[in-house]
């Protein structure tokens, strides 16, 4: 069933990227990693539907979301990014393979980090702490990095970020690959979330896989 939601509030955190709140409506529940269908209620962009993540937790009263704007893609996201408190949006019934199946590594490229925030969230909230857990975070340049001071401040979280385009940095690296999952990630010890896209899903896949990791132990969602 399709639903709509009023916008709260849009603030940025990065500077192409912005928490959207919304309005919740009844009755309506999700998982922390899942996403939903969203379009922009407007005429001539209903039926341009995008996936986003839910950042916030079911709990709560407000539906969050981070949405990263892409200029060069549709247009869908750019003018997301343009929207103001008391806008409309259209979302479809919850959807998504990534869940909570215990600590182990979130492995993320730019805006596939969305589904881990809530379930890292939710984690946090009920163990005190995410000792075990450790997120490896892939971005173009360090301005990239998707509520960086926030996944720092979360207590017992390993956070491990790495840049592609900016060689100046000290987080750069070319790629996350098998040398880097070596070592962070101790096959048979955790599950390994993957989230970003379809190229990094399969050549992170891969890597895991070479040093061992069980293929039941790597979880995989596609996003853009």
């Amino acid at each position: 069933m399709t639903q709509t939601l009023t916008l709260r509030s849009i603030e940025p955190v990065t500077h192409d990227t912005n928490h959207l709140v919304f309005d919740k409506p009844e009755g309506f529940e999700y998982v922390p990693g899942q996403a939903t269908d969203m379009a922009l209620d407007l005429d001539g962009w209903r039926e341009e539907k995008r996936p986003f993540t839910f950042t916030s937790l079911p709990g709560e009263e407000t539906l969050e979301f981070v949405i990263k704007s892409y200029p060069d893609h549709d247009g869908v996201t750019e003018r997301i990014g343009q929207m103001k408190p008391g806008d409309k949006v259209l979302v479809d019934e919850p959807w998504g393979a990534i869940s909570d199946q215990g600590p182990g590594w979130f492995i993320a490229g730019g805006a596939g980090v969305t589904p881990f925030i809530a379930i890292l969230r939710k984690r946090l909230h009920e163990n005190g702490t995410l000792k075990g857990s450790t997120l490896i975070f892939s971005n173009k340049t360090e301005k990239d990095i998707i509520l960086r001071d926030t996944f720092e401040g979360m207590d017992g979280l390993s956070c491990v970020f790495v840049v592609t385009d900016d060689e100046e940095s000290p987080l750069y690296a070319t790629e996350i690959g098998k040398a880097m999952l070596c070592e962070h990630v101790t096959p048979g010890e955790g599950k390994a979330y993957v989230c970003g896209p379809d190229a990094m899903l399969d050549d992170v896949s891969a890597a895991l896989r070479d040093i061992g990791v069980d293929k039941s132990d790597i979880i995989t969602e596609e996003f853009d």
